[in-house]
């Protein structure tokens, strides 16, 4: 297996929706309009692929200077426990700088493997839900 990791690509709407219906993330994957808004929006996306195919993906919303919300990681449910989830992270932080955090909302099924990446637990947050 010879993972490629790109920083200058977003992938196009049924890429990500397919990736994220096999990692079993949750994200509004009937609505591929709104998915590639998603995309447009977010400033640092890296992408994890096995030649054409998207496997992995990393996507914040940030700053760069000081503060950055980790919105998605997923890997698609074959290619997870070969470390393409913890290279994401790490060229995502590795983007960031040091001068930046980088803060994520785990999905409940993930909570285990944040802190086995090196990710601090937090107690301190607030969230008001979005309706739709």
């Amino acid at each position: 297996m010879n993972i490629t990791y790109k920083t200058d690509i977003k992938p196009i709407a049924q890429q990500i929706i397919d990736l994220y219906n096999s990692a079993g993330l949750k994200r509004p994957t009937d609505d591929a309009e709104r998915i590639g808004k998603i995309y447009e929006n977010s400033n640092l996306v890296i992408t994890a692929w096995d030649g054409d195919l998207l496997v992995g993906v990393s996507r914040t919303i940030t700053d760069f200077y000081y503060t950055s919300y980790l919105a998605d990681l997923a890997v698609k449910l074959e290619y997870q426990k070969e470390g393409i989830g913890k290279k994401l992270l790490y060229l995502t932080k590795e983007t960031l700088g040091d001068q930046c955090m980088m803060l994520l909302l785990s999905a409940p099924t993930a909570m285990e493997y944040y802190p086995k990446v090196g990710m601090d637990t937090v107690q301190n947050g607030f969230i008001i839900q979005r309706k739709k």
